[in-house]
C-alpha cells in the first residue's frame, strides 16, 4: 500500500524551506510535488543571529521556535494547494526543523520549529526531533541522509558517492552493498561563501548566484593552505559539523595580518569547499576505472565550483542526482519524508557506521494532530 508523506527541511544556509511531497510503498518512492518557501527577511535575520551566542537567547529562541513552525506550516499548505490535496491525504510530515546549534562534542544538538504547533496548524501528524535518539546512543546525530541515499541511489556492485552541497557539505559513500556504507560532513560548502558574499553585497541578494563573483577572483594559495589546516579536515569520521565551527569570525582570524581583495577571498573559499571534499573521497586505483559522484543541494547550481571539483577529481564522473531520478534541490526534503515513513513503520533511520551510534534505532518523535 502506498502512502503520502511530506518532508520539510531548512538547512544552515537559511535560503528557504524545502517542502517535498512523496508517495511511497516503503521501497520505491515518487516525488509528487515540491517547492521552496522563502523565509521572511526579518525571520531569517533573527535565525542567523540565534546561530551565534548572544543576549536574551532563551526568550528569543522561544519566539523563533513558533515562527519557524508557522513558516513550516505555510510551506506545507502551499505544497498541498500545489498538489491539489487535503491534510487527510497525508500520513505524516517529517520535519527536520531549523538547526540553531550542533555541538556533538558536547552531546547535544538543537533544531527548532515547534512540532506540536506545526501539527495543530496543518492538521497532519508531525514526526520531528530526528537527531536526538542517535545522539543518545553515542552518535553525532548527523548526517542522517546517507541511509536514504543508500536506499534510493545505491548501484549494486558499483561505487557511488552522493555529495550534498548545502551550507555544510556531506558525502555518502555507497559501495553497492549496505554493509559498507559510510558518510560524514566534509566541511563548509555554502555557509562561508554566502556569509562572505552578504558582507560585501548588502543590496545584491543573499548568495553568489552561479558562483559568478567567486569565479572572477584569483585563488590565494597561502590562504587556502591555512584554511585547510583546520583540524576538522584531518579528523577521522564519524564526524559532523555546522556553522558554529566555520564562522566568519574564524575566517577573519585567518585573514588577520594580510591584505586580500574580497573577491579573491571568495574565490579561495570556493576552493576550500572543493579541496576539502576531494581530499575525503575514497582513493581509487586505475583498475576501478571511473567512479560516480552525484551532486545535490544548492551548490549543484554553482557551475564554477563544480568545474573546479571535476578538475580535482579526474577519475570521477560528476553528475546531478537528477540523473538518478531526483532533482538536486529536493533530495534532503525527500529524505525527511522518507525518515517519517521509517518512523511510522518502526524501522531504524540511522546508520551507526555514519553517525557513530552504538546501534541502529528508530529516529524521531510523534506529535499528533488530534
Amino acid at each position: 500500500m502506498t502512502e503520502r508523506y511530506i518532508g520539510l527541511m531548512s538547512g544552515t544556509s537559511l535560503d528557504g524551506i524545502d517542502a517535498v511531497l512523496i508517495e511511497t510503498d516503503g521501497d520505491a518512492l515518487r516525488v509528487e510535488a515540491a517547492l521552496c518557501h522563502p523565509w521572511p527577511s526579518d525571520t531569517a535575520r533573527e535565525l542567523h543571529a540565534l546561530c551565534v551566542p548572544g543576549e536574551n537567547e532563551i526568550d528569543r529562541l522561544g519566539v523563533a521556535d513558533n515562527l519557524v513552525a508557522q513558516e513550516f506550516a505555510a510551506a506545507t499548505q502551499a505544497l498541498l494547494a500545489k498538489a491539489g490535496l487535503a491534510p487527510c491525504d497525508i500520513r505524516a510530515i517529517g520535519s527536520h526543523g531549523q538547526t540553531i546549534r550542533h555541538r556533538p562534542a558536547l552531546g547535544f544538538t538543537l533544531q527548532i520549529g515547534n512540532a506540536a504547533l506545526l501539527a495543530a496548524l496543518t492538521g497532519i501528524d508531525v514526526i520531528a526531533d530526528f537527531r536526538t535518539a542517535d545522539m543518545a546512543l553515542g552518535g553525532q546525530g548527523a548526517p542522517l541522509v546517507p541511509a536514504f541515499h543508500q536506499a534510493l541511489f545505491a548501484n549494486p556492485g558499483a561505487l557511488r558517492v552522493v555529495l550534498n552541497l548545502g551550507g555544510i557539505a556531506n558525502i555518502s559513500v555507497l559501495p553497492g552493498h549496505s554493509a559498507g556504507v559510510y558518510g560524514f560532513d566534509t566541511g563548509p560548502a555554502n555557509t562561508l561563501l554566502d556569509g562572505w558574499y552578504r558582507r560585501y553585497h548588502e543590496a545584491g541578494g543573499d548568495y553568489d548566484a552561479g558562483g559568478r563573483w567567486a569565479a572572477s577572483g584569483a585563488l590565494v594559495p597561502d590562504l587556502l593552505a591555512r584554511l585547510l589546516a583546520h583540524p576538522y579536515f584531518a579528523a577521522p569520521w564519524p564526524k559532523s559539523t555546522g556553522r558554529e565551527m566555520f564562522t566568519l569570525e574564524w575566517l577573519d582570524h585567518e585573514l588577520a595580518g594580510g591584505v586580500y581583495a574580497p573577491v579573491d577571498v571568495q574565490r579561495t573559499l570556493m576552493a576550500l569547499t572543493c579541496h576539502s571534499v576531494a581530499r575525503q573521497l575514497p582513493a581509487l586505483d586505475k583498475a576501478q576505472g571511473q567512479a560516480e559522484l552525484f551532486v545535490c543541494g544548492g551548490g549543484a547550481h554553482n557551475g564554477p565550483l563544480l568545474a573546479e571539483l571535476a578538475a580535482l577529481l579526474p577519475q570521477w564522473r560528476l553528475a546531478s542526482t537528477a540523473q538518478l531520478g531526483l532533482a538536486p534541490d529536493w533530495v534532503e526534503g525527500a529524505a525527511f519524508a522518507w525518515l517519517a515513513q521509517r518512523f511510522t513503520q518502526r524501522k531504524p533511520g540511522n546508520l551507526p557506521a555514519v553517525t557513530g551510534a552504538s546501534r541502529p534505532t528508530v529516529l524521531g518523535a510523534l506529535y499528533p494532530a488530534g
